[in-house]
């Protein structure tokens, strides 16, 4: 009977001890992996969100919480721009093209963008992918409205469904714009940004549900009709934040220079790449505190294996002084040691990638739906098979005491009673 052979009788001999280690191994395995994989495929989506944008424009305030809520939808602007001022910049001699944004209400839980048309046009991501329609097309009236994918989705709703638009951006809305309700004409496709989770309208259609409203509240005994409304003039006092692309990527930080020196009203404009990376370098040292807790759960997981080879190996004695005595050299034994470990650390490490995916699979589409984070069937990174290397590594240090014990042991040893 070869060395193999006796490793893996030995092995199923103590299947329920080795099962139970089994399930630590790949449970720390799935922490580490699992981890890696929401840091990666989160960055992604966060980079992926927008291209082909020069400079994002928005109230003086922080850069970091500019790109959240113009971009990603996160959070609120403490300010707006004059109307004028988008007007101004927009039709400076280095700039393009400019594109409005207006935020601040809802329906249904779901932020509502208005904008203008040139949106589909210039809107950007995942580097060069552009919008695409699903059903329908852009809007061209001010009360019509287009969808992102998993509001369609999830809402159940279709071309020309009637929708009506709450104020606030909250899940909760107790004043909704019910006299002015918006017609659905265009379904756009997935992109795996925050556009899926968003409702796209006109400035105009903005400004005339706000009509007769004044600090956020509507005007007592003030009713404007949708017909009303369309006779008057709905161009936009203010604006959320503005997406600008240059015409030349020299004129940047002049641009960017001239914006945030504006002398009409404080303004702050951001480059998307850079404050990205700010957005990194602030949740860097939640990720790495994940990781580190995620390497202490391997590392617990480790000493219970070389607790389990400790303490089989104390229960065979007299099963390693019969090979001796039978043949078996030291280093076989150290061999057989090793084997059993490296064994058990790959099968750990098996059932812990099998873990993974399985996992991946049951929560994409709650993540997806929830947090926009959309998480791929796909290989093992080289970052993450060198993390599984890691992993292997170290229960092969694990396994290390135990086979030099038994390579030490002499063959009395493990014939001697022991009361």
């Amino acid at each position: 009977m070869s060395m193999l052979d006796l490793a893996v009788k030995s092995l199923w001999n103590r299947r329920l001890t080795v099962v139970f280690t089994l399930c630590a191994i790949a449970l720390s395995v799935t922490l580490l992996l699992g981890v890696e994989r929401l840091r990666t495929e989160a960055r992604n989506g966060f980079a992926n969100t927008i291209s082909g944008v020069d400079l994002i424009v928005g109230a003086r305030g922080g850069g970091v919480q500019l790109l959240l809520y113009s971009v990603f939808h996160i959070g609120n602007a403490t300010n707006n721009i004059d109307w004028r001022s988008y007007q101004d910049i927009a039709g400076q001699p280095q700039v393009d093209w400019a594109v409005p944004i207006s935020l601040g209400d809802s329906h249904r839980g779901y932020r509502v963008v208005g904008t203008d048309p040139s949106f589909f046009e210039h809107y950007y991501f995942a580097g060069d992918r552009a919008l695409r329609f699903t059903e329908g097309k852009a809007f061209t009236t001010p009360f019509e409205a287009v969808l992102g994918a998993d509001v369609a989705r999830r809402l159940k709703y279709h071309l020309g469904q009637e929708i009506v638009l709450a104020h606030g951006a909250g899940e909760v809305n107790l004043m909704e714009h019910t006299n002015m309700p918006f017609h659905v004409v265009g379904l756009l496709g997935r992109t795996g940004t925050p556009l899926d989770r968003s409702i796209l309208v006109s400035l105009e259609g903005i400004t005339a549900i706000h009509v007769g409203w004044e600090a956020g509240v509507p005007t007592p005994g003030l009713h404007v009709t949708e017909e009303q409304a369309m006779h008057m003039n709905l161009t936009p006092k203010t604006i959320t934040a503005m997406l600008v692309g240059l015409k030349s990527r020299i004129a940047t930080f002049r641009v960017q220079r001239y914006i945030n020196d504006y002398r009409d009203e404080p303004l702050l404009a951001i480059l998307p790449g850079a404050t990205l990376q700010e957005l990194w370098d602030l949740v860097g040292v939640g990720e790495r505190m994940l990781l580190a807790v995620s390497g202490f759960v391997v590392v617990v997981g480790m000493a219970g294996l070389l607790t389990v080879l400790l303490a089989g190996l104390e229960a065979r004695r007299r099963e390693m002084a019969v090979l001796r005595s039978v043949g078996a050299r030291p280093g076989q034994i150290l061999g057989l040691i090793l084997g059993e470990t490296a064994a058990l650390t790959l099968a750990g490490i098996g059932l812990g990638v099998v873990l993974l995916y399985g996992l991946i699979l049951i929560l994409r589409p709650v993540l997806e739906s929830q947090w926009g984070l959309y998480l791929g069937i796909a290989p093992p990174t080289l970052r993450e098979l060198g993390l599984m290397g890691t992993v292997f590594g170290v229960g092969l240090l694990s396994g290390l005491l135990p086979a030099w014990l038994a390579y030490h042991r002499s063959l009395a040893d493990g014939l001697t009673v022991r009361l």
